[in-house]
């Protein structure tokens, strides 16, 4: 699908973020969430975590920042309907990067 404006996907970005259950909030306190068109260093990518995961950290580190990328997340789905699952699940998936949890039990539990 063609990307939709930058303010309706930041809302779709916010609903997932609200779906996130209250005893993450650990884990997205030092988390900053960014939306960028797309990724430059690799193309095709949905969504990435940059920074060190909350069960690696110490009081010293930077905060962590989760992408998600609006031009190629619009690109991989047909409707806006699938955004939204896509987008729900993207940033999950990052912000479990951000919990520690790496991409193979994600794949068990059905988040990649």
């Amino acid at each position: 699908m063609e990307p939709i404006p930058r303010y309706r996907f930041e809302r779709i970005v916010r609903d997932a973020i609200d779906l996130i259950p209250d005893e993450f909030g650990p884990v997205l306190d030092n988390v900053a969430i960014v939306i960028e068109d797309h990724s430059v260093e690799e193309p095709g990518l949905l969504g990435l975590f940059d920074g060190v995961p909350i069960t690696e950290r110490n009081d010293m580190e930077s905060p962590s920042i989760v992408t998600i990328f609006r031009e190629t997340l619009c690109g991989a789905v047909d409707n806006e309907q699938e955004l939204v699952n896509e987008v729900a699940i993207t940033v999950i998936h990052e912000l479990a990067h951000a919990a520690g949890i790496d991409d193979e039990r994600l794949d068990e539990l059905g988040w990649s």
